[in-house]
């Protein structure tokens, strides 16, 4: 039997099957989102995070080392001067007020001597910090690299995994809908509520990495939606040849034309709408036979 191209697609559903194919669609999207947004966590574990090596790890250990003891030593100056001007105070009160003054004398020179130790001791540690710092900085970028390669690398991992869960998603739902189709199913609107979730998903994945990535990582939606594209025009073509199967099939069983769906009337070999042959010899036997019929009614032969 040869191909018939058709109008329309003949199958019914009631509103409460399509009802539920939406609930089904929603519930399977939220687990679908539920895996999208988990897979960058589990990713982000199995790929670990990158460690400063022995040197770099010396390094920071060694400037953080100095600033400590550079903080210490500013404490000091700011005790050290509080501790002076405490001590010149008392001296040159004992002075105004013409008391002995040989110990506070000795406190305030003391004084004096401490501060400039802390002095001292506070450039002493800021020339440190500065010698340290860029052996530092130097680790601090190798460190920084190698840790936005690792960020890089469990992006593209967790892009390609959403990228197969999705086109995976979509292969088996197109499957189960031609399944479905193939066996007149009622559950025909699960196959769609399927295709649904995962179109849905999808386009999350679209918009995700179009807006947070400008890099060959925005390939990835582009990609999806030419494999999308692709096996929704494949399911296409393959319900038009379904289609083309099943109608002729359906119509022949209601005394219409096979091509145009006009009633036939009588035993008209022609029919009325079209014009079409309705009536043709069969192949096997010779015998006038309905076009479309699955079999001859003479000899049985498909």
């Amino acid at each position: 039997m040869s191909a018939t191209r058709v109008e329309i697609e003949e199958i019914e559903s009631t509103k409460s099957e399509k009802f539920l194919a939406v609930v089904l669609a929603a519930f399977l999207l939220v687990g679908g989102i539920w895996f999208y947004a988990k897979s960058d966590d589990w990713i982000r574990d199995a790929v670990g995070t990158p460690q400063p090596t022995a040197a770099e790890q010396s390094a920071f250990d060694a400037l953080d080392a100095a600033h400590r003891r550079h903080d210490r030593a500013i404490d000091q100056t700011i005790d050290a001067q509080s501790d002076l001007e405490l001590a010149r105070e008392a001296y040159r009160t004992a002075l105004d007020a013409g008391r002995p003054a040989v110990a506070l004398e000795r406190e305030y020179v003391q004084a004096q001597e401490r501060f400039r130790a802390a002095e001292r001791d506070e450039v002493a540690t800021r020339t440190a910090v500065t010698e340290v710092q860029p052996a530092a900085d130097r680790a601090g970028r190798a460190y920084g690299e190698r840790q936005e390669q690792a960020q890089d690398r469990r992006a593209w991992i967790a892009a390609i995994a959403r990228f197969l869960f999705i086109g995976l998603w979509l292969a088996l739902a197109f499957r189960l809908l031609g399944a479905l189709r193939r066996r007149d199913s009622r559950y025909l609107p699960i196959g769609f509520a399927v295709i649904g979730a995962g179109t849905l998903l999808a386009l999350l994945f679209a918009s995700d990495y179009v807006t947070d990535y400008l890099d060959p990582l925005d390939l990835g939606p582009l990609l999806l939606s030419l494999v999308g594209a692709a096996l929704t025009l494949v399911a296409f073509v393959a319900l038009q040849r379904y289609l083309a199967q099943r109608i002729p099939l359906r119509r022949v069983r209601k005394a219409e034309c096979p091509f145009c769906g006009f009633p036939v009337r009588g035993d008209g070999a022609f029919c009325e709408g079209c014009g079409r042959e309705v009536v043709a010899a069969c192949a096997t036997c010779g015998r006038p036979r309905r076009v479309g019929t699955a079999r001859c009614a003479a000899c049985g032969a498909a």
